[in-house]
């Protein structure tokens, strides 16, 4: 598909599922989370913090649904569950690093830049 301005627009491109994936409010957050390690629901709460458990399942089965995070039940009792990070999941690592960098260093110019425009 061409990548002109616009193009990446169309319901089609690749580039609109991508942003579509990472603007759900959690989704970035959960797959950090299970960057290194996969997770149990309870782990992933309390390491993302703010987020109930129904919102962190739903986003997990939108995760799974997109192929980028997969979810395995072991037969034990109690059951227990840990969802981890596929290989098309951990392609994404490496640009939420970037974006988390990105925050990092300008953080504190956008929160600055709000406070002087609140007045």
């Amino acid at each position: 598909m061409d990548s002109a301005p616009g193009q990446v627009f169309l319901a089609d491109c690749p580039t609109r599922l991508a942003v579509e994936i990472i603007a759900e409010k959690w989704a970035v957050i959960v797959l950090f989370a299970l960057s290194r390690q996969p997770r149990r629901p309870g782990e992933l709460a309390d390491l993302i913090g703010g987020i109930s458990h129904k919102v962190l399942t739903q986003t997990l089965r939108r995760l799974q649904a997109y192929g980028l995070v997969e979810r395995h039940a072991y037969a034990e009792a109690p059951p227990r569950v840990e969802y981890s990070l596929t290989s098309l999941g951990q392609t994404l690592v490496e640009p939420i690093k970037v974006l988390t960098d990105w925050a990092r260093e300008n953080g504190e110019a956008i929160v600055d830049f709000q406070e002087q425009n609140e007045r």
